[in-house]
């Protein structure tokens, strides 16, 4: 019992388990009870588990609030909401990923679910070096703030990201390195194959290629996403937790996302301004001598910054949805 009171970067080892444990369960009721055959996932089902997900990331929130206090939830909820909607240019990556490879729906389930795994560990790994870093060296927030302000600007005044599949050196290091399949062998990501000479020898199929740089492209947003968390809070376990609740969720909604994010083409302008706020908040706080911004201010104004994104953009493509249904309406009669 004492052992689980001890502290582990700075929260009992007890919530540490119990976070744990959460995971661990609801990973095994996706994969043991939803999905343990392979299906097509569709809109509803995506937005059901995605309820699900959020629903249980907010119940933390109070938790959070119950066991460590009102800011601490505040800060908890903030970067919850913050890494989900950083998240949104992942999931545009995720569907380029399966275009290229043109993974069926019928297996994208089983990609992301694997490749959840990763992203708890490599989270786990970075955020680890990240509070590592800012307990000892309390200036690397500043260069984290710095990093975002410029990130944000960035953003905003620059063009569209190219994603250039064919062209990823990861990609082709993987094509010399090992014995890749031209085509999909069931939901496998090895199988035994004959090679030249005859020998039977283990092949990676275009599944395990498209986990690979989903991993990746995780990888490449996180360095966005950790900072802007530890700019609103230095606490491991929050960062952490928040993180993982997040992207729990956001895969789950990918079903119903991939299908509409068009519809959030200008919601880069929202993230890129919300990048700068995140950013200049630890200027702002030593300018005006407060200890922390405010948890409560930080909240609210994240949320209006999102909500604003989400109705401009939402508004600035409504004439494209008006243009799909003529479109449908034209087939139709023909």
């Amino acid at each position: 019992m004492e052992l689980l009171l001890l502290s582990f970067l700075g929260t009992p080892l007890w919530m540490w388990l119990l976070f744990i444990g959460i995971v661990i369960a609801l990973l095994a009721f996706d994969l043991g009870v939803l999905h343990k055959d392979d299906h097509e996932i569709g809109v509803a089902e995506s937005l059901k588990l995605s309820s699900l997900y959020i629903a249980l990331g907010l119940a933390f929130a109070g938790f959070v609030w119950w066991q460590i206090g009102g800011q601490e939830a505040q800060y908890y909820l903030t970067a919850f909401v913050v890494e989900k909607t950083l998240a949104m240019d992942n999931v545009f990556v995720i569907a380029l990923i399966f275009s290229f490879f043109a993974i069926p729906r019928l297996y994208q389930h089983r990609v992301l679910f694997w490749g959840i795994l990763g992203v708890i560990l490599l989270r786990g790994i970075m955020i680890g070096l990240g509070a590592t870093l800012v307990a000892q060296y309390h200036w690397v927030l500043y260069i984290f703030a710095t990093f975002l302000i410029f990130t944000g600007v960035k953003m905003m005044f620059g063009g569209e990201k190219e994603h250039d599949i064919s062209s990823n050196p990861v990609l082709r290091f993987l094509k010399r390195r090992m014995n890749v399949t031209d085509e999909l062998h069931g939901h496998d990501f090895f199988v035994k194959k004959p090679d030249a000479s005859g020998r039977m020898v283990r092949f990676a199929t275009p599944l395990f290629l498209a986990l690979v740089l989903i991993e990746i492209a995780d990888l490449v947003f996180a360095v966005d996403s950790v900072p802007a968390v530890f700019a609103i809070t230095t606490d491991p376990f929050i960062v952490y937790t928040s993180n993982i609740f997040a992207i729990l969720g956001l895969r789950a909604l990918y079903f119903a996302l991939a299908a509409i994010l068009h519809r959030f083409h200008y919601l880069k302008y929202a993230l890129s301004l919300l990048l700068v706020f995140i950013g200049s908040k630890i200027f702002v706080a030593d300018l005006m001598g407060w200890e922390k911004f405010p948890a409560g201010w930080s909240l609210g104004i994240t949320f209006a910054i999102l909500a604003a994104g989400v109705a401009f953009s939402l508004w600035k493509t409504r004439g494209e949805v008006e243009h799909d249904h003529h479109d449908r309406k034209a087939v139709t009669a023909e």
